[in-house]
């Protein structure tokens, strides 16, 4: 378990390599579904066409579909997308940039599905064997004095291996058709690598500066959500010990303060008094469940503006500085810091 803990901590602190891998993931599944597929074709001119075509590109929607449900960043798209201006604009290039990159992950697992289904052939041969042209492959009187309702229907029939009658014909026909399939495979395959070897090397080309700022701050959204996240399960964490130990604190106060009074080791009950005090720290002022609901309000409706103040920064960092100089000195000149001294004044009167 504490593998597949550490396994999970590094996937999650590693939100590329992890949407990668499930996208690879997802590839070999559909894979592995086409192969264990049993490709069942009706063999009648009426649903030959929409089962063969059906098959193609309906389980790539789905693929598609399941891809961006599975990717985090579609949520974190939704709510910059969705979310009130307040005091931070946004920015179109950057919600562009964030729905590309999902997509094209999204775009593997169908890629690899209609890659396989045409290098495959049977899907294809279901939906346009009645399109064949059978005088082709010689044996004219098999179609000799046959209507033409009767000629689509026997052309129908070629898939099926036990409804066709003339198997020399039939396997004539299906390595055609299968010739033809694993053509546009092929086709397929060039297109869609060129199309990525395109966007990899052109794009940052011609706007490697906008390029880099989107890429930036689409990272820094996804970071800041997660640092949200992260914080408020601190805070929820911190803010339940606190309610949970008051809460015995006021029912058993007599009995606590009894146990305190007879308990010889001191060193735990100042260990209790740090924890206390670490806990109290990460609360961060908020001790109310309206406070609470205020301070989530706020983050939702105004976010904060990309402008990092600097005076409260320096006034914090001198007052740290100075704490630690005369800290310092007084170790230097041989004595400690002490407190303030007091003055005292003394009257005399001549009466």
């Amino acid at each position: 378990m504490d593998k597949f803990r550490m396994m999970f901590q590094f996937l999650q602190s590693n939100q590329e390599s992890f949407m990668n891998g499930i996208c690879g993931i997802m590839a070999l599944a559909s894979a592995q579904m086409y192969s264990a597929f049993e490709f069942s074709c009706p063999c009648m001119p009426e649903y030959n066409y929409n089962y063969g075509i059906g098959l193609l590109i309906l389980p790539p929607i789905w693929f598609f579909l399941l891809g961006f449900v599975l990717n985090n960043n579609v949520s974190v798209l939704a709510e910059e997308w969705k979310r009130p201006t307040g005091k931070r604009r946004k920015d179109p290039t950057i919600l562009r940039y964030m729905f590309c990159s999902i997509t094209q992950r999204s775009l593997i697992a169908p890629a690899v599905w209609v890659s396989v289904t045409l290098m495959d052939g049977k899907s294809f041969l279901c939906a346009f064997s009645i399109n064949l042209d059978i005088d082709r492959f010689g044996n004219y009187s098999l179609v000799k004095g046959m209507s033409e309702t009767e000629k689509i229907r026997l052309l129908a029939r070629i898939p099926c291996k036990d409804l066709f009658e003339n198997q020399e014909i039939r396997v004539a026909a299906s390595r055609y058709i299968k010739c033809i399939s694993q053509a546009c495979g092929w086709m397929f395959l060039l297109m869609m690598t060129f199309t990525a070897f395109l966007i990899r090397a052109i794009r940052p080309c011609f706007t490697q500066a906008a390029f880099l700022k989107t890429k930036y701050w689409s990272h820094y959204i996804d970071i800041e959500r997660k640092m949200f996240d992260d914080t408020c399960k601190e805070h929820a964490k911190s803010f339940a010990k606190v309610c949970i130990q008051q809460y015995f604190e006021n029912i058993s106060g007599e009995m606590h303060s009894y146990h305190r009074h007879h308990s010889s080791g001191s060193g735990s009950d100042d260990e209790d008094e740090d924890k206390k005090k670490s806990d109290e720290e990460k609360l961060l002022g908020i001790r109310a469940q309206d406070d609470m609901n205020k301070v989530l309000w706020n983050w939702h409706t105004c976010k904060p503006a990309l402008a990092l103040r600097k005076d409260n920064i320096d006034e914090m960092n001198g007052k740290l500085n100075g704490k630690a100089n005369g800290a310092a000195n007084g170790f230097v000149n041989g004595h400690t810091q002490e407190e303030a001294k007091k003055e005292w004044a003394v009257y005399y009167s001549k009466v």
